[in-house]
């Protein structure tokens, strides 16, 4: 997202396309992806390469059709793209302001649950600074949302900040909070590697449903009644909740700009994350842009 150190930057896009393959999570289907270079004011568009026709999808919080156990977002003629929020972490993370992503399938690659395959691939192709001034969005007044026992809200703040509390009848899991300033690229070292999780107990439903097709212990942590079941454990001790907070920074870069503002996630998801954003928007007082 953004601090005050970067309250002057310039719009990015990357220096050049590169191109992946991958499982996707819930399909199970081998996608192909392609991120291109796009130019100032462009945004994140996902363009579905196997659709002819009417096949661009803006990235933006009023596209959001769906949020069950992903983020999917869709065009007016019904083309979608699903389970974005990982790739949309990492662009957030890494600052990137433009870029079309082609894609061959309705479902972006779950790589290894995490953000950080996203991360190394666009430094390693490299990052170009643009000739425009990127615009802030900056949150006004306190916003908040919620449902049975879960809860967001966004409160002003002089840079974006992120605090999440989990709670799982898990013994594993149990209750988590993490606290972070997102600021000097700490994106990289702090969320970026932490991976998406489910429950040993809950795949066989899951599949039975149509989803989680794709999943494995390569791009999931599965967790048993008494135990991790991924042989080389977790890469954080909070890893749980650190993957509900890059899902959270993925699902609000869809406000289409930086937002400066503190989030608080307690127990929510895709859903709430994005009903935020829709009643942020809903009244022009709630915020400002600055550049």
């Amino acid at each position: 997202m953004i601090d005050t150190n970067h309250k002057n930057n310039n719009q990015q896009t990357i220096s050049n396309s590169i191109s992946i393959k991958g499982i996707g999570l819930h399909t199970g289907n081998l996608v192909e992806l392609t991120l291109e270079p796009a130019a100032v004011d462009n945004g994140i568009k996902f363009i579905r390469v196997d659709k002819k026709n009417d096949n661009v999808i803006e990235a933006i919080w009023s596209n959001v059709s769906e949020t069950v156990l992903s983020t999917t977002i869709s065009n007016s003629y019904g083309v979608k793209i699903s389970t974005i929020e990982h790739l949309m972490s990492a662009l957030s993370g890494l600052h990137i302001d433009n870029l079309n992503i082609y894609i061959n399938a309705n479902e972006v690659p779950i790589m290894d649950g995490s953000s950080k395959p996203f991360v190394e691939m666009i430094e390693e192709i490299g990052i170009k600074k643009q000739s425009k001034k990127r615009k802030l969005l900056n949150v006004k007044k306190s916003i908040e949302v919620s449902e049975n026992n879960t809860s967001v809200k966004i409160v002003p703040n002089n840079q974006f900040s992120i605090d999440f509390e989990i709670d799982f009848p898990s013994k594993i899991v149990s209750k988590q909070s993490c606290q972070l300033q997102l600021i000097n690229g700490n994106y990289k070292t702090d969320i970026a590697a932490a991976r998406t999780f489910g429950f040993e107990k809950d795949v066989k439903y899951l599949r039975s449903n149509g989803l989680a097709l794709g999943g494995s212990l390569d791009n999931a942590v599965v967790v048993g009644e008494n135990e991790i079941l991924n042989k080389d454990g977790l890469r954080y001790t909070d890893e749980f909740v650190r993957h509900k907070i890059l899902d959270s920074i993925g699902d609000l870069y869809l406000a289409g700009s930086p937002i400066i503002g503190y989030f608080y996630g307690n127990k929510s998801g895709h859903y709430l994350n994005n009903q935020l954003l829709r009643k942020l928007f809903s009244d022009e007082t709630n915020y400002e842009y600055i550049n």
